[in-house]
């Protein structure tokens, strides 16, 4: 069986500049034949070639802060009107290029995890070796493929939908797949991994059964907003959202009491309870550390790479209280020891704490987990389906997204319609997790990219022409589209 990466291949090519650990050959997961895959420990070769697209620094995945600068539509994030950041801005802008280097990463990463994936579930069934794990292995790798075509079709929209593993020379000619098409093989595959994951991780930066259920509900809030709304799916996000709260303890998820711990940044530490999923990262392989945390979110004042900081109107709308002093960085300490209010810095904008690194250590990257779900997300999953679903918000609904509320000092909602309720929601979803690659997905699900940007501050970057539909996703890499007129 030859090595499937029609693809990626040439997606890798085009990102291999500016650092010299992008020279650095990749070959976890890499098949050197068909018997590669006939075991129990080939399996878990392959399924560790796959998270590595996921999460590795500077060449492909989200362990840089390229998957932030493509949410960066939203309102909450924004970045340098000048310097080295001219790929950033361009999503910021509405101005997205085929050949923008940090959508290449993200594609790249998506592909060549869902390559591995392809590998797997082509071969575990006739695998040998202690057939309980390589059942994991297999709901692992449906849980791969799903979560990495999640995160295709929502930046991309018409995608190549590849699950073959074997090359063959169609795929020099593949055409595209509706958002239909790619939600129906997404919820499929979760379903298949729920039945297959347990319910404890295997380590901290694995899925456990509730993991795939909360993606899961994740999926069918999307699918029930724009381009697909189907409407029916409110009513099951909110169900399958339920069984992961009904059930967090067997799944070992919690809503930590303080948002100091949520966002302490220490690492030597692998996550928290709140941590639905996560990547691991480690410092001392320069492959595997992650950039998200350290000179990426820090001013030039603080030898910092000023990638990504605040907008300025949802700083300033931003709710008062614990979880603002949490999340914002508003001082910074010069190299000569002097302390500055953020109007003083040089970008004149406020940066994200919750993206330091524990004892504000200045370095360019770090050994925190990159969180990419959080328990509280799994909250207003609930909050928002339930009453989108029902038009009327219960009691678990409200408990939910007042817990998140209490945690931030601020006080309970109560008394609202079923849609104030849901918008309510969707704010606070826009509050917690600001910066965390949630606000995007929202507004587009609920077409309103174009009222979050129709009032920007005068001293953020603007928008570059009118929003259309057409902005809500990306162009396809150049990589693909150069060597596939299909695409």
């Amino acid at each position: 069986m030859k090595n499937f990466k029609i693809l990626y291949i040439a997606s890798l090519i085009t990102i291999l500049t500016g650092c010299s650990d992008y020279l650095d050959e990749e070959i976890n997961g890499a098949l050197v034949g068909k018997s590669a895959l006939n075991s129990e420990e080939g399996l878990e070769a392959a399924l560790t070639g796959a998270y590595k697209g996921w999460g590795t620094t500077w060449g492909s995945g989200f362990l840089h802060s390229t998957s932030i600068a493509a949410t960066m539509g939203a309102d909450d994030v924004t970045t340098h009107k000048a310097s080295n950041k001219a790929s950033f801005r361009e999503f910021d802008q509405f101005n997205v290029s085929e050949t923008n280097q940090r959508t290449q990463a993200l594609y790249t990463g998506c592909y060549k995890a869902i390559q591995g994936a392809n590998n797997i579930i082509a071969n575990f069934q006739n695998a040998t070796g202690n057939q309980e794990t390589i059942t994991t292995i297999a709901g692992e790798a449906y849980f791969v493929r799903a979560v990495s075509y999640f995160w295709l079709v929502r930046l991309y929209g018409e995608i190549p939908l590849i699950t073959q593993a074997e090359y063959s020379e169609d795929l020099l000619t593949i055409e595209k797949s509706s958002p239909e098409e790619v939600y129906a093989l997404i919820e499929a595959d979760l379903k298949l991994a729920e039945e297959k994951i347990p319910n404890t991780k295997r380590d901290a930066g694995r899925p456990n059964k509730g993991t795939v259920k909360a993606y899961l509900a994740r999926v069918y809030l999307t699918a029930a907003g724009w381009p697909l709304k189907q409407t029916d799916k409110y009513a099951l996000a909110a169900a399958k959202a339920k069984e992961v709260i009904d059930n967090k303890e067997i799944y070992g998820f919690e809503l930590l009491s303080s948002l100091a711990e949520v966002f302490e940044n220490d690492p030597e530490k692998n996550g928290t309870k709140e941590t639905v999923f996560q990547i691991s990262t480690f410092r001392g392989n320069g492959t595997t550390t992650n950039g998200n945390y350290g000179s990426a979110a820090m001013p030039g004042e603080e030898s910092g790479w000023d990638d990504f900081f605040a907008e300025l109107n949802f700083f300033n709308n931003f709710p008062e209280g614990v979880r603002k002093e949490i999340t914002f960085r508003t001082e910074f300490i010069t190299g000569d020891g002097e302390v500055i209010p953020w109007q003083e810095s040089q970008t004149e904008h406020p940066y994200y704490e919750k993206y330091y690194i524990k004892g504000d250590e200045r370095t360019w990257s770090s050994s925190v987990p990159e969180s990419m779900m959080r328990y509280a997300h799994v909250l207003t999953i609930y909050a928002e389906a339930q009453a989108r679903a029902t038009g009327s918000p219960d009691v678990l609904a409200y408990e939910s997204i007042n817990a998140i509320r209490h945690r931030a000092g601020l006080e309970d909602l109560s008394g609202l319609t079923g849609s104030e309720f849901a918008a309510a929601v969707v704010q606070e979803r826009a509050w917690e997790f600001a910066a965390e690659r949630t606000r995007w997905f929202d507004l587009i699900r609920l077409e309103m990219v174009e009222e979050a940007n129709a009032n920007k501050h005068p001293d953020d970057l603007q928008t570059l022409g009118e929003i259309t539909k057409e902005d809500y996703t990306f162009p396809l890499p150049f990589s693909d589209t150069s060597i596939n007129e299909n695409l």
